[in-house]
């Protein structure tokens, strides 16, 4: 992995003629309604989506300690679009012929150096259905760790600048929340919405 000499610099921003898009493109689509009436949705969608007709997976994960607490490693990285640095889970987009908890065990070794088993898949879940239909799993992940606390190495591609996190499950909501009031910093939604329904169900009565 690189080393960081510098904080990300945005120095252009412009518009990206549709046939020059790698990963992404727009489409228009044309509906009628529950009411009969024509309408027009603009879409952004993903050019990548394989076999499994699942664009990509996050790892929520749980990390085993022969003798501390229960933690999950968080992922913090820069994203273009926001120009900010994320809090997330690790992730990452499913290959062509891959099934999702192949892409999971792939992933959380490039993006942690661990090996991990996978605990549970979940359906194909909407990622923002009002602008694109891209779509993921969430797919919860085990890792043993050993006594010793020195990380492995990280698989990073070319660009990938991933800093880890090991934070302790009893102080995973309130360590988010202190997150988001970092500057130039965001929690990812689906990492804040499994923390604050943890929490949640701790805190209050419901059930």
């Amino acid at each position: 992995m690189s080393v960081k000499t510098q904080e990300p610099v945005i120095t252009k921003l412009s518009d990206l003629p549709i046939e020059e898009a790698k990963w992404v493109t727009l489409k228009k689509i044309e509906y009628v309604d529950q009411v009969g009436k024509s309408r027009t949705w603009e879409v952004a969608t993903r050019k990548t989506r394989g076999k499994a007709g699942v664009d990509a997976v996050a790892m929520g994960n749980i990390l085993l300690h022969p003798s501390k607490p229960a933690s999950t490693m968080l992922v913090i990285q820069y994203r273009p679009p926001l120009d900010a640095y994320t809090i997330e889970w690790p992730a990452g987009l499913v290959d062509a012929d891959e099934k999702p908890e192949e892409a999971a065990v792939r992933e959380f070794k490039e993006e942690t150096g661990y090996d991990c088993r996978v605990l549970s898949v979940s359906p194909i879940q909407s990622a923002d259905p009002g602008m694109t239909n891209a779509n993921m799993q969430l797919v919860m992940v085990e890792a043993q760790l050993d006594e010793s606390d020195e990380e492995p190495e990280q698989r990073l591609e070319d660009g990938e600048h991933i800093q880890r996190v090991v934070v302790p499950l009893s102080e995973f909501y309130d360590r988010l929340v202190e997150y988001s009031k970092q500057e130039r910093t965001v929690v990812a939604a689906k990492l804040f919405h499994f923390a604050a329904g943890m929490h949640f169900a701790q805190t209050q009565k419901y059930f």
